[in-house]
Order: C-alpha cells, then structure tokens, then sequence
C-alpha cells in the first residue's frame, strides 16, 4: 500500500524508534505514548484490520503474541502486568488502518478502557 503509514515506517521510507525486527513484524515505541510502556507490534505484511485476518495468519498473529510477551519480560513489565490491545475500525480507535497491535504497561491500567 502506497499510502499507509505503517508500511512506509516497514520499508524505511519514514523513520521511527524500532525496538525490534524480524522477517515477520516491526515494533517500535508509539510516537504518542499512553502509558510508560507503549510500543507498537505491526506486521510487514499489510491487513487493514482484524477483519481481514485469514487462517493463513494464525501463525502471524500467535507470532506477534509471543513477541510482545517478550518485550514485556525484557522491560520488567511480566510481574506487574502488560496488556496487548488491537482496535478495529473507528469507533474502536484505529485511525492507521494496517493491524498492529499496541503493548502497555508501567503503570495501573483501567477496565474498561474507553
């Protein structure tokens, strides 16, 4: 996608803090962060949003799981606790329509969050 934000910070067209890579995803430190720990987990791979999500992403999206869990042990978060969140659709929040998912922590987080 030409025109998507997300897949211009994945190939490097718009700078951004990345914190980790690999062949399947990106994450990087949310430019307007909402809690001390707020980083962005996003897919090279383009999808809009979760609704377009397939069983060939299954493994994609376990991967990104299983990352952001680590990210969260790294920075100390496991004891005191995390959370992984994905919005879908505008009313939901997302305003960057390529799925990613947003990892936060370092502080009390509310429920429910909106």
């Amino acid at each position: 996608m030409n025109d998507c934000l997300f897949c211009k910070i994945i190939d490097g067209t718009i700078p951004a803090k990345t914190v980790y890579e690999d062949d399947l995803i990106v994450a990087l430190q949310d430019l307007d962060p909402k809690a001390p720990l707020h980083l962005l987990l996003i897919p090279r791979k383009h999808i809009d949003s979760c609704l377009q999500l397939g069983i060939e992403d299954r493994e994609l999206i376990g991967h990104i799981h299983l990352v952001a869990t680590k990210l969260a042990q790294e920075r100390g978060m496991a004891e005191s606790g995390f959370r992984i969140v994905t919005n879908t659709n505008a009313d939901a929040g997302q305003s960057v329509f390529h799925i990613h998912f947003h990892l936060l922590g370092g502080r009390q987080l509310q429920w429910p969050p909106g």
